[in-house]
């Protein structure tokens, strides 16, 4: 027999943290979606909400799921029925990690339009662009700053941000494009954010699973930006984003739509407001999870995404004549302005 070993890493801490299930699982099909299962039921810390707004009930979902084992079931088939389980959850922070392949859900883009055409955004770049890290600017022929952040993977540091608002400065608003970016490092989207406010600003909150309850949590603790110690940006800003903006991408959104200059145009963003942790399944198989929910400023969750507070889309029309409607509604909102 082996014990479900659950490995519970916070992204935001250097600790990391083991704690041991109170039941033995073995290496069966059976053992191994019990596992699964359990470790849902116990820590996932969306499963109240998800149970309301997606009308399944996780319970019922043990069996359902275990009609479809067998014992002599090969890796491949158990593989696809634990990741059919998790499905339910329609979670892009919830995968199982195994050699043959990665379970993951992307209906949170895959079942939306794209609204991004990376070639049509990159003839407004130009060739001539300025890169700071992943950071890539140029100024329009309007005067208009446009700069693009496709990855809160890709680090920027202080000098870069002050850099580019210095280049900047003299533009009549900054059209931030964040369509595409699937998320990254919390830290990145902290330290950009703080670059477009004056005083603290409440953002949001957050809070972490304390049992295994469904509902067991602390206290919702509020979270705040600072301003930025170097050169901020004092004039409107158009953020553009789409249904890819993900994870980190989707906590910038939440974040910036509490600046007061701060316009956010597009489509609803993708969500994926959940600490993902990890854990280890009793065959080997890593899984992560979301462990500890982010919401916003009004406390209301933003798993399922953020709505924009301007709906556009990508006209193809425009778009096979060269522009990008998004771009040129944003450039307008910012004249206008």
């Amino acid at each position: 027999m082996k014990r479900l070993l659950i490995i519970i890493t916070a992204l935001f801490a250097l600790l990391t943290s083991c704690q041991k299930s109170d039941y033995e699982f073995d290496e069966t099909p059976q053992g191994n979606l019990d596992a699964l299962w359990t470790l849902i039921d116990q820590r996932y810390c969306f499963l109240s909400y998800k149970e309301e707004q997606l009308g399944f009930k996780w319970a019922e979902l043990h069996a359902k799921y275990s009609e479809k084992l067998n014992p002599k079931m090969s890796r491949v088939q158990l593989f696809e029925v634990l990741c059919q389980m998790l499905s339910e959850l329609k979670d892009g922070h919830v995968n199982i990690s195994t050699s043959l392949d990665l379970g993951r859900n992307w209906s949170w883009k895959e079942d939306y339009p794209e609204n991004l055409d990376t070639e049509l955004r990159n003839q407004y770049l130009g060739t001539d662009y300025h890169i700071g890290s992943g950071l890539k600017y140029t100024i329009l022929p309007d005067n208009v700053a446009y700069v693009v952040y496709e990855s809160f993977s890709d680090a920027i540091g202080e000098g870069n941000l002050s850099d580019m608002i210095a280049y900047l400065r003299l533009c009549n608003g900054m059209i931030l494009d964040i369509r595409g970016n699937g998320g990254g490092e919390l830290t990145n989207a902290e330290k950009l954010s703080q670059r477009f406010t004056n005083e603290n600003v409440l953002v949001g909150y957050m809070c972490h699973k304390t049992g295994k309850g469904h509902d067991d949590f602390s206290e919702l603790q509020g979270e705040y930006i600072k301003p930025s110690e170097n050169i901020r940006w004092q004039k409107p800003v158009v953020l553009l984003v789409n249904r890819s903006c993900y994870s980190a991408a989707n906590t910038f959104v939440r974040n910036m739509k509490e600046m007061p200059l701060v316009t956010v145009m597009g489509d609803q963003t993708g969500g994926g407001s959940g600490l993902p942790f990890m854990s280890e399944l009793p065959i080997g198989w890593s899984v992560r999870f979301s462990a500890s929910p982010y919401f916003d400023a009004r406390k209301q969750h933003i798993e399922f995404g953020i709505e924009p507070d301007v709906f556009v889309s990508l006209d193809e029309t425009l778009a096979a004549e060269g522009k990008d409607s998004m771009i040129e509604a944003a450039r307008q909102l910012i004249n206008n302005k």
